[in-house]
């Protein structure tokens, strides 16, 4: 759609006379062209102004207003600029960083004096070696940590999932030891990558119904296990092994309470070559109130929208797991306005990426759900 014909078209919907229509236009070009339409999942054809026209028809004309504010003042979104800038910081501002105390820890010195040391100065770079990066999901961007240290990293240090076979654990301790020539070399620190960590249910929680600990964290433990196994005990990691689980971005309760569960499931994980050194880190950390109805009355008119127009549809088993089964304030009720550029986490509101035709549903009429930002889901 044209962008004039989107605007004009987006002024009735709002009914704006012409001084105000003109101040929202401006900034609608702006964010737009700025962030906006950089959103990687709008359909063909359409951006960010079409597609806020479609989802504000979807709301009475009384309370267009608010959706709109909502959008204007209070939507966080999280560009590739943004999200580029955490993936240059984590090697240098948190694995080199680990990497020049634990070498200082061993050697009994102080950090500042590591690189001024020559024996000191060549354990890091050993220990920079026997350094693993294992993404999560897609969002780790691997990729991009490999692309910002060439020449520092090894591309035999990157693997882009922690669910890995006998075969490719031993491809990887052998071109380490080959590199290092050293045969009895092992990985020393182990870092896992992920993009965004809302209740952090997804990387570990307990599961009552089969009385264990699940998630990625178990997942990899797993792994990591078999591969011992199947190496005929043969162990991949050194005994004093370090985990370090960073995410690019964390809200300020899933990051505390991913901390938490960790601690309490350290018995549960005791294992011949696990390791308790578990330690997290963030590239930044979302405000403590930012979620919507951390403030009582601050967002209640937009709260009273996404109790109205929802749809129960959208709730799923994998939904249940966030503890709530109403998901109008998005999954495990985390209310928050975010939206990452290559997707919509589900921990935000579901008006801002739910997608539904309506119907009857639970013995109500539900109404149909249109998106501002479109999600792709992983469980469909």
């Amino acid at each position: 759609m044209n962008e004039g014909l989107g605007l004009r078209i987006l002024g009735e919907i709002m009914a704006w006379d012409d001084d105000q229509a003109r101040k929202e236009f401006s900034w609608l070009r702006l964010m737009a062209r700025l962030k906006y339409d950089g959103y990687r999942d709008f359909q063909a054809g359409m951006r960010f102004i079409e597609s806020l026209a479609t989802w504000l028809q979807q709301f009475g004309t009384a309370e267009r207003p608010t959706a709109y504010d909502f959008v204007r003042r209070s939507l966080i979104y999280v560009g590739p600029g943004e999200m580029n800038r955490l993936v240059e910081q984590f090697f240098p501002s948190v694995v080199r960083e680990r990497i020049i105390s634990m070498v200082a820890k061993e050697r009994s010195i102080p950090r500042y004096r590591v690189l001024a040391d020559i024996e000191a100065s060549a354990a890091i770079d050993r220990l920079r070696r026997q350094t693993l990066f294992m993404g999560l999901s897609d969002g780790a961007r691997i990729d991009g940590i490999r692309h910002n240290n060439v020449g520092v990293l090894n591309n035999e240090q990157f693997v882009l999932a922690t669910q890995l076979d006998k075969d490719k654990w031993q491809d990887l301790i052998d071109k380490l030891r080959k590199e290092l020539k050293d045969p009895e070399a092992q990985f020393r620190l182990v870092c896992l990558i992920d993009d965004f960590v809302g209740t952090g249910t997804s990387f570990l929680r307990y599961n009552t119904e089969k009385g264990k600990w699940t998630g990625k964290l178990c997942k990899f433990k797993d792994s990591l296990d078999g591969a011992v196994k199947q190496l005929a005990g043969k162990h991949v990691f050194a005994p004093d092994w370090q985990l370090c689980v960073h995410h690019y971005i964390g809200t300020s309760a899933g990051s505390q309470a991913m901390i938490a569960r960790a601690g309490e499931a350290v018995a549960s994980f005791k294992s011949d070559g696990w390791t308790e050194n578990i330690n997290f880190s963030f590239g930044t950390v979302l405000p403590d109130d930012l979620p919507i109805d951390k403030v009582p009355g601050r967002y209640a008119d937009f709260i009273e929208l996404t109790q109205r127009y929802y749809d129960p549809i959208i709730r799923t088993e994998h939904t249940d797991v966030g503890g709530e089964t109403h998901l109008g304030l998005g999954y495990g009720k985390c209310a928050l306005p975010l939206v990452l550029d290559h997707n919509t986490p589900n921990n935000s509101v579901a008006l801002l990426w739910a997608e539904t035709e309506g119907g009857a549903r639970d013995g109500v009429n539900a109404p149909p759900m249109r998106p501002l930002f479109r999600r792709r889901q992983r469980h469909s």
